[in-house]
C-alpha cells in the first residue's frame, strides 16, 4: 500500500488542535490503495509517519519557503529525504473555479449580483517570500472579471487586512485564502476586520470547503498515475 501524508503547517504554541484537524481532513481523502495519514511541521514527531516512498501532500497557499526549504529540510531530519513532495494545495488547477463557486453562493444568498460585489481576499503574505503574496494576487486577477471590484490584504505584509478592508462598501465578501482555521483565521483576520470597520460577509477559510478532500484525492491520484 502506498502511504500519503497531508502535511500542514500548525500552530507552534498549541500543536495539538491543528494535528487532529490534519488527520480529520485526512481521514475524508480516500484513494484506492493509499493510506492517508495527516502531519504538521508544529507536533513534535509527526513528520516520523514519512517514509522515502511517501507522498507528501502540502497543505498550504503557496509554493513558497515552507514548501521549498523548510519541509524538504524537516524531511531530511525525519529520515525521508526522498519522499516525493507534491504541488501544494494553493497550486490545484482547481482551486480558482472552488474560490468562485463558494463567493457566488455567498453572493446569491446576500441577493447581490457579482457584478455588483467587492471580493476581498485576504491571505498570509511573507516576510520570508515573495510566493504566498504573489499566489494571492494571482487569484485576485483570476476571479477579479466576475466583481465588481477585488482588493487583496495580508497579515505578514502591506498591504494589511485592516487597510485594505477599510471603507468597502456593504457589499463586500471576504474571502480568506488560508488552507487551515488556525491562529490567523480566529484571531488576526477578525482583529483586522474589525478595526476596519468591515460590514460585508466573511466566509470560512478555503481549505475547509467540502469539496477540498476530493481535490486532494485527484491530485494523489494524478501523482500516482505520473510514476514510472
Amino acid at each position: 500500500m502506498t502511504d500519503a501524508l497531508i502535511v500542514a503547517h500548525g500552530q507552534p504554541g498549541d500543536p495539538a488542535p491543528q494535528q487532529r484537524a490534519v488527520e480529520a481532513l485526512a481521514a475524508h481523502i480516500h484513494v484506492p490503495g493509499v493510506q492517508v495519514r495527516g502531519a504538521t511541521l508544529a507536533m513534535p514527531g509527526a513528520l516520523d509517519l514519512a517514509g522515502n516512498g511517501t507522498l507528501i501532500y502540502p497543505l498550504f497557499m503557496a509554493s513558497g519557503w515552507f514548501t521549498r526549504s523548510e519541509l524538504p529540510r524537516r524531511l531530511r531530519l525525519a529520515g525521508a529525504a526522498n519522499a516525493r513532495i507534491l504541488p501544494p494545495f494553493g497550486a490545484d488547477p482547481g482551486l480558482p473555479a472552488l474560490c468562485l463557486a463558494l463567493v457566488a453562493d455567498a453572493a446569491q444568498a446576500g441577493g447581490w449580483p457579482l457584478s455588483q460585489t467587492h471580493l476581498l481576499i485576504a491571505a498570509h503574505g511573507s516576510g520570508r517570500s515573495p510566493a504566498p503574496a504573489a499566489a494571492a494576487r494571482q487569484m485576485a486577477a483570476a476571479l477579479a472579471p466576475q466583481f465588481g471590484a477585488t482588493t487583496c490584504g495580508f497579515i505578514e505584509e502591506t498591504p494589511l487586512i485592516a487597510d485594505a478592508a477599510r471603507g468597502l462598501p456593504a457589499r463586500s465578501i471576504c474571502l480568506p485564502l488560508f488552507a487551515t482555521r488556525a491562529e490567523h483565521v480566529t484571531d488576526d483576520l477578525p482583529r483586522a476586520l474589525h478595526a476596519a470597520g468591515f460590514g460585508g460577509t466573511v466566509l470560512p477559510p478555503v481549505g475547509l470547503a467540502a469539496q477540498v478532500p476530493a481535490m486532494i484525492a485527484e491530485t494523489i491520484k494524478a501523482a500516482l498515475s505520473e510514476r514510472p
